[in-house]
């Protein structure tokens, strides 16, 4: 550097400018590995990147002279990145690009985006501050004489970058070998700074043609019938005729048949599940994507996983999806709603409703808001409830008697996990527990959900069609996110009681094959189990999932957050294993080319 810029470098504003923003991109390393893995920082390419977005980043100081100009680029710059990890700690990936758009929706979870911060975070202000004062302190430089070598030496960096990404391939193969990587998969940010997270998401975006893709998309489903054959339940069972569904906002299975001091966690769902007629799944793998909520009715209602980087009902909302919406219509002639407490644009529900088959969305502007869990505060399930029971009743939604499918999308368990004090039960104090203020929110908050669930549940039992109903209860996804570890570490008593694997529970109430399902299930294969418990094996679309009572059901899972592997699988075949971790590709190639669409 000092041959290149004279030994005075850093002793010149420019000199400091150029530290301080390569300092904040470096911070951004640290902060990102220290949740994900420092595995990026054993790569050289890592800090040549780094460097040269420095040196691209400072190049409005070198031309302008204007310190100002380059604080508000560092700013900007440091804005943009912490949002990133915010939002990995949450979602375990880069922001999508179609999520910017969604900006307008932050207001509703503030809350959430303040428990996403970090100590850590304090450190970009701390070197924007430091460099500040110290570039305050020094000479300003004198006109422009060191241009020319600043450009030659970011040549020269762009260069040997450009070098080391031909050995690699090119960027697009070496940046989608981390992102299918198991142990990398979150390597691709700080070892490529974000604009190569933009960069790749543009280019995965164009990179093919349908055309190209459908005969690949051919071939896998054509091997998913004899390598995950659901060959449907026998004619001597009895499916049901009608169907609803219970998103609760972010349950984990281990809440169930736990207690804490003697008092159970989850006493109206411990009585479901001890049902014969239940069948219950305690191990099923979170499998959702940057989409979250959204990306659980993708897998539930539509049996595909959810995109690479993408969020299917921000991007791809117009695409065909088959879903169970549409076999009961084309079976049955049956009618579905979906009833949620958010507003219709949240997650672009209204118009992916429509794509699903759904024939009526009930949303925020239907209810009234009487009694408000969260911050912002949103309708509690229990009004929630009461007042889908009252619509029911009346008739205005699925008439006692005609075939009905029902979603319902809760919220009461969203983070931050907090309860208004009149909504608490004062039989279920558990202050007194030694467990850390997070958990204790989390199991205070679930407790009240199932009780409200009693609501929904038993007027569904008291029906005169309730022999031909399916009920399923299952979490959107999981909720402690980045919090596990830190529960987990912070006693023995953390440990025991929270699961260390991300699982959400899979419940069947009055289901024609009860019992309980023991072994990995992953979302992706709640499909293609309802399309059996519902008679529906006729239909043209099975999903890419297998159905948990197909006589040889697979038993494993891959997390399509950290690419994680649950189950045995020394048990699966190489073509087996190969086929699964292939799903999610085909999956989003179907989405973005509408493949089903003949």
């Amino acid at each position: 550097m000092n041959f290149l810029f004279g030994a005075d470098l850093w002793r010149s504003r420019l000199g400091v400018m150029l530290l301080v923003t390569w300092l904040s991109l470096m911070w951004y390393v640290v902060d990102w590995c220290a949740f994900t893995t420092f595995r990026a920082m054993s790569d050289w390419m890592l800090y040549v990147s780094n460097i040269l977005a420095a040196m691209l980043l400072t190049l409005p100081f070198l031309l302008s002279r204007r310190m100002w100009l380059q604080i508000a680029v560092v700013v900007l710059t440091d804005a943009l990145l912490v949002a990133n990890i915010m939002y990995c700690r949450t979602y375990f990936t880069d922001i999508p690009l179609e999520s910017f758009a969604l900006a307008g929706n932050l207001s509703d979870f503030t809350a959430s985006i303040y428990s996403s911060l970090n100590i850590l975070d304090i450190g970009f202000v701390v070197i924007l501050v430091v460099g500040v004062v110290w570039a305050g302190r020094v000479v300003p430089d004198k006109a422009h004489r060191r241009v020319m070598r600043y450009m030659s030496c970011t040549a020269l960096l762009a260069v040997i970058f450009g070098c080391g990404l031909m050995t690699r391939g090119g960027f697009y193969k070496e940046y989608d070998r981390l992102k299918e990587s198991c142990y990398f998969s979150t390597c691709g940010s700080p070892t490529y700074t974000f604009a190569g997270h933009v960069a790749y998401s543009l280019m995965d975006c164009s990179r093919n043609s349908s055309a190209e893709m459908a005969p690949a998309v051919e071939a896998w489903l054509a091997d998913h019938k004899s390598l995950m054959p659901s060959p449907g339940l026998p004619d001597s069972i009895r499916p049901r005729k009608n169907l609803v569904i219970i998103l609760c906002e972010s349950l984990e299975s281990w809440l169930i048949g736990k207690e804490i001091d003697g008092k159970p966690i989850t006493p109206f769902l411990n009585s479901l599940v001890a049902d014969s007629t239940t069948l219950f799944a305690p191990d099923m793998l979170t499998q959702v994507g940057p989409g979250r909520s959204i990306d659980c009715q993708l897998m539930i209602t539509a049996g595909l996983l959810p995109m690479n980087g993408s969020v299917y009902s921000m991007k791809f909302p117009q695409s065909t999806y088959l879903t169970l919406n549409k076999a009961l219509r084309e079976d049955r002639g049956t009618r579905s709603t979906i009833l949620t407490c958010d507003k219709p644009i949240t997650w672009n529900q209204e118009v992916i409703s429509r794509s699903f088959g759904y024939d009526t969305l009930i949303d925020r502007r239907a209810w009234v808001i009487d009694e408000l869990v969260g911050n912002p505060g949103k309708l509690s399930d229990g009004s929630f409830f009461r007042q889908a029971v009252d619509k029911l009743k009346s008739g205005e939604i699925w008439p006692e008697g005609e075939p009905g499918m029902l979603t319902f999308v809760t919220y009461s368990g969203h983070n931050p996990f907090r309860l208004p004090d009149a909504l608490k039960d004062p039989d279920f104090d558990v202050s007194g527990s030694k467990l850390t203020p997070p958990v204790l929110d989390y199991i205070t908050i679930n407790h009240y959900v199932d009780s409200q669930l009693r609501t929904i549940v038993d007027y569904l039992r008291s029906r005169s069609d309730w022999d031909e109903t399916l009920v399923v209860i299952t979490g959107d996804h999981e909720g402690l996110a980045s919090w596990r570890s830190e529960i987990r570490s912070s006693s023995p008593a953390a440990a025991e009681l929270v699961d260390e694997r991300q699982l959400t529970p899979f419940i069947v109430l009055n289901s024609p094959v009860g019992g309980r399902h023991d072994g990995i299930v992953g979302q992706i294969d709640m499909y293609p189990t309802l399309l059996d418990l519902l008679g529906l094996n006729d239909y043209e679309w099975r999903g890419l999932g297998q159905s948990i009572l197909a006589p040889d059901y697979h038993a494993t899972a891959i997390s399509s957050m950290t690419l994680q592997h649950l189950g045995d699988t020394t048990a699966l075949s190489p073509e087996l294993l190969d086929h699964l971790r292939k799903a999610r590709g085909v999956s989003d190639a179907i989405i973005r080319y509408d493949l089903l669409n003949e």
